[in-house]
């Protein structure tokens, strides 16, 4: 059992945990991952990491509640224990020789985007961030992500708080004006990492994007998780989750995401209610 060390609210939908995993603390890169299940019946699911701790032995895991393991684990509190989390799993991001990197992180993958960010301060790399949500009231991380980056624009879809716009925006700007960065990292919606990719092309700028598709075991086993990349079929669980947005059939993705939509709104509804007959 994993136990709960603290928990926090980071907006309405979207919840910070640190948990007591002091092997998976120890060995945890920026843009791996772990499979969790909250209890002995419970589905598993990945969640990337988003910083560790390898003194207090914890990982922090910041997920947005979506599904029905998403509530449950949401409805779990500090000092409770989930069953399995098993780690660190995927590739890390490669980070070395790099000088100057723009990231672009969306909405919870932004909680991705900044472990990767505040790894690239600490080698001196000049961080540019861009982060984007819907409004203000989902704007998580502002001052963690203020803290690495020699620069940060912070853009929402309705202009309440930042720039009104996307993420391409800022970046576009910059693009433009003649600005050039070693590589762009994009972390957050599949039509996000899909126009971010589409507006570096054109200047010849490698940008990487962090794929996080339907997954099942985490071994490469299943293929549940499989993508196209240039032509030829990957696994995110083990070829990944990082790949040349240039190259990931970004379309073919978005279709497989949606495989499931329905039956996981459904799964989520019931478990809301059997919180609430519990409650009652």
């Amino acid at each position: 059992m994993y136990r709960i060390v603290k928990k926090r609210s980071l907006n309405p939908t979207v919840t910070e945990m640190h948990i007591e995993a002091p092997l998976v603390a120890n060995k945890a890169l920026p843009g791996q991952f772990i499979i969790l299940r909250v209890d002995e019946d419970g589905e598993r699911i990945p969640l990337t990491v988003a910083g560790c701790d390898k003194a207090a032995g914890t990982v922090k895991i910041i997920f947005q509640v979506v599904g029905a393991t998403t509530e449950k684990l949401n409805h779990k509190n500090e000092g409770e224990s989930i069953k399995d989390f098993v780690g660190p799993l995927g590739t890390p991001t490669h980070l070395d020789g790099l000088r100057k990197v723009c990231v672009v992180g969306g909405g919870v993958g932004c909680a991705i985007a900044l472990p990767i960010a505040e790894k690239l301060h600490e080698m001196g790399c000049e961080v540019t961030a861009i982060v984007g949500f819907r409004n203000k009231d989902l704007v998580i991380l502002q001052e963690e992500f203020a803290a690495c980056s020699d620069r940060l624009f912070t853009v929402t879809d309705d202009g309440s708080f930042g720039e009104q716009g996307n993420v391409c925006l800022p970046l576009d700007r910059m693009l433009e004006a003649g600005e050039t960065f070693d590589e762009v990292i994009a972390i957050g919606p599949l039509v996000m990492m899909k126009f971010v990719a589409l507006a570096t092309k054109p200047y010849g700028i490698k940008t990487v994007v962090s794929m996080n598709p339907i997954m099942i075991d985490g071994t490469g086993m299943c293929g549940g998780c499989r993508l196209t990349v240039g032509g030829q079929t990957k696994f995110a669980c083990v070829d990944g989750p990082d790949f040349d947005g240039h190259l990931v059939d970004f379309d073919e993705a978005m279709s497989r995401s949606r495989a499931y939509a329905a039956f996981e709104r459904h799964a989520h509804d019931d478990t809301c209610r059997l919180f609430q007959k519990e409650v009652e």
